[in-house]
């Protein structure tokens, strides 16, 4: 599907600028993240373009498969000759055509996918062949797995809890998560009772519940992305066990994810991109969602209030590049790859999500997305957002971005 924005196809220059979208079509993240693209082209084509130059957007959908990835990034690179290509959700679909954007010089900037080995694994083995990724957000896993481990911490001093049931998809991505969390929580005298790697093919909750009562957790800490963690709510609310469910859940950043489960989702939180809106993370977030919501408000399908993480990611993701191309002068990425990868690397911009810059060719994640640190080297930008009603949700976590204190379960109160 392509969207035209006054520009014409094919690559940069006289033939006009042409971007390559790649998400799950079927996946709200996905829809999300092509609204936010064709958004951040529209009002930068309305401001003047990239360079002057007019931009068109391709969107195809990934199906979140490798070969159907494969597939269509190459269907963009070699029919559509696009000088950008920007989103695909999991990693394993990401890893998948790194080669193949490597082998044609294509600038990727990844806006979903969060597994550190996307670029220590590719830019940090090889520079000079992957040079051309950078991931845009949110922060990697190991960032995450931090910034989690101190949003634990706050639980602690707010309620006490300090015993852990730790669950996490069996992917990639979480790996990060496995390694690091018995470690990060043991640092600050957090105990793990219990925990356990789901399959993100299909899980029964109810042994799960059991087993996590059993333990007597003071919460769950879960990292779902593959897994829709829906029963899973739906028998804590109906039982009322005594446990919070904290952490990362995917599908519940679907600003209408309580109302479908009946307010299941009720007091369960998220980190995530951009916090939902719900808070002010820079002075562009709010004005953005709310220019979201207006423009989809009457659409059929989710999201429509807001984008969902990725598509924070994404619209941000446009707004570098615009800032790289009109520094470097031309829209002809592929031809000049090196002088555009140096004004990447000079990037310091406000976006939705938060600040964007990026790690160098020398760092440990090279060309990652840089987190935010407070003074006391606190990491700031994942925040933490928690429903508390059908429609509401608010940011508990940290405190630059808290709109409210976190709220245990009503049963628990």
């Amino acid at each position: 599907m392509a969207t035209t924005f006054a520009g014409c196809l094919g690559g940069g220059g006289s033939d006009g600028l042409t971007i390559g979208h790649l998400a799950p079509m079927s996946n709200p993240l996905g829809i999300g993240s092509k609204r936010t693209v064709d958004m951040a082209v529209e009002e930068l084509n309305d401001d003047g373009g990239f360079n002057g130059e007019q931009a068109t957007v391709i969107t195809k959908d990934t199906r979140t498969d490798p070969s159907e990835a494969q597939s269509v990034t190459e269907e963009l690179i070699q029919q559509e000759d696009v000088d950008l290509l920007i989103g695909t959700f999991n990693s394993e679909t990401t890893q998948s055509i790194l080669d193949l954007t490597a082998e044609f010089d294509v600038p990727f900037m990844i806006t979903g996918s969060a597994a550190p080995s996307l670029v220590t694994d590719y830019a940090g083995s090889d520079y000079d062949t992957y040079k051309n990724v950078f991931r845009i957000g949110p922060i990697n896993s190991d960032f995450q797995a931090e910034s989690i481990a101190d949003y634990c911490a706050y639980l602690n001093d707010q309620h006490d809890w300090d015993r852990v049931a730790f669950l996490r998809d069996q992917a990639e991505w979480t790996e990060p998560f496995g390694e690091q969390i018995p470690g990060l929580l043991s640092e600050r005298d957090l105990e793990i009772v219990y925990q356990d790697a789901l399959s993100i093919e299909g899980t029964d909750f109810g042994p799960v519940m059991s087993d996590v009562n059993e333990s007597d957790a003071d919460f769950v800490l879960r990292f779902f992305a593959h897994i829709d963690g829906g029963d899973m709510l739906t028998r804590w609310h109906e039982g009322q066990y005594d446990f919070g469910i904290e952490g990362v859940h995917v599908s519940g950043m679907l600003p209408t994810y309580n109302e479908l489960y009946d307010g299941a989702a009720t007091y369960e939180t998220t980190a995530q991109s951009g916090a939902a809106g719900v808070t002010s993370i820079t002075e562009r977030t709010q004005p953005f969602v709310e220019a979201y919501s207006s423009r989809y408000q009457d659409a059929d399908e989710a999201p429509i209030r807001a984008p969902m993480y990725m598509g924070f990611n994404t619209y941000d993701g446009i707004h570098v590049f615009k800032e790289a191309i009109d520094s470097l002068e031309t829209t002809d990425t592929r031809n000049n790859l090196d002088d555009f990868v140096g004004e990447m690397l000079d990037i310091d911009i406000t976006g939705v999500a938060g600040q964007l810059s990026f790690y160098g060719p020398d760092s440990d994640y090279p060309h990652d997305v840089r987190e935010d640190r407070r003074a006391d080297g606190t990491i700031t930008n994942y925040p933490v957002t928690q429903w508390v009603g059908p429609e509401e949700s608010e940011c508990v976590y940290p405190d630059e971005h808290r709109t409210a204190d976190h709220q245990l379960p009503s049963w628990m109160q």
